[in-house]
């Protein structure tokens, strides 16, 4: 029988407002991704499980529901003109949906609707060929990448020729040591897969004795129907790794990306990292809540180590770009259907 959270969950689901479902599959989200997923959530919107969209079949806006209310996540997958269209329409028919991170450009058509905009955290971008690993400031992660080959680690891409029961060892092995066991982080990331999805790439660290030390997969960013950059969705380690180890593994990768031709690679949300003022009409309340939640030693040592993400992130340099959230109504109660969503609680 199902639990009782469980069965209340779909009670408050079933009394949201009723949004009008596209039914798009798999291959076709997939399509609208390779033509406008340009963002680094745009990958993940088009096959992470228990999404609702809202679209056509020109584009869409991908969301979550949660005790009543509704989340959509990132921007509209869609041609960028057609965008702000998009936006005004779902958010007629879900009721004031809440948004979640999202880039300026939808902030600013939100802000328009009457909305709140709260900065959310900073996304990192490499911009190649320009960024490189040269300099004083890159000297660390140029010195792990070093260290890693002086004591015999090696360093390749896997071409889905890695046993899937190896990346599942090594992806337990690294779940034992999380702040949360039971569960994967959802919505904002997607539970991690042991195979490769379309498009994705993953880079692997090896050890001297040949065992499966770290790996980083990668989604793709597309623009008119081809790849331009990647953004950085799974990393896994040994529980006993070097410290080197995901440093050296992160500048091998963003290194072959640049060999490629590649124009871009993003390194993903750093949570309530720099939350000053949006530019935006926005809430003081959750300003300072973020604030403070991000300096807050019971929340990095038991929650999530926000901290300590946003600081590796930054020994790369890159372009630290702000991501938003907006609200109508930011309540306790709708933040409180968010963290269940993203299953922070």
């Amino acid at each position: 029988m199902p639990s009782l959270r469980i069965t209340i969950d779909r009670l408050l689901e079933g009394a949201a407002p009723r949004v009008p479902r596209q039914e798009l599959t798999h291959v076709e989200r997939l399509a609208l991704v390779r033509r406008h997923g340009n963002f680094s959530l745009a990958y993940s919107t088009a096959v992470q499980q228990k999404l609702s969209y809202f679209g056509d079949s020109d584009g869409y806006i991908a969301f979550g529901t949660k005790m009543k209310h509704h989340f959509a996540l990132g921007d509209p997958v869609v041609h960028p003109p057609d965008r702000p269209a998009y936006i005004r329409r779902f958010v007629e028919a879900a009721g004031s949906p809440w948004f979640v991170q999202i880039g300026a450009e939808t902030a600013r058509v939100l802000a328009s609707l009457g909305y709140q905009v709260n900065r959310l955290g900073i996304d990192t971008s490499l911009p190649l060929p320009d960024h490189d690993f040269s300099g004083k400031r890159n000297e660390t992660v140029r010195y792990s990448e070093r260290w890693l080959l002086k004591k015999g680690y090696s360093f390749e891409e896997d071409r889905r020729s890695i046993f899937l029961d190896e990346i599942a060892r090594l992806s337990e092995n690294w779940r034992g040591e999380r702040i949360v066991k039971r569960w994967e982080m959802g919505f904002l990331n997607r539970p991690f897969a042991d195979h490769l999805g379309i498009d994705m790439r993953r880079f692997v660290l090896r050890g001297p004795d040949g065992e499966l030390v770290a790996l980083l997969d990668f989604d793709p960013l597309f623009s008119g129907g081809k790849v331009t950059g990647y953004t950085t969705a799974f990393k896994r380690k040994h529980v006993d790794a070097t410290p080197h180890a995901e440093i050296g593994l992160t500048k091998f990768a963003v290194d072959r990306f640049r060999e490629e031709g590649v124009s871009v690679v993003t390194l993903g949300l750093s949570p309530l990292v720099d939350i000053e003022a949006s530019g935006f009409a926005e809430s003081n309340f959750w300003r300072s809540t973020f604030q403070r939640a991000y300096g807050s030693a019971w929340v990095n040592r038991s929650k999530f180590n926000l901290q300590g993400q946003a600081a590796f992130k930054r020994r790369f340099h890159g372009k630290e770009q702000p991501t938003y959230v907006a609200f109508r109504k930011g309540t306790f109660v709708e933040m409180l259907g968010l963290l269940r969503l993203v299953k922070a609680i």
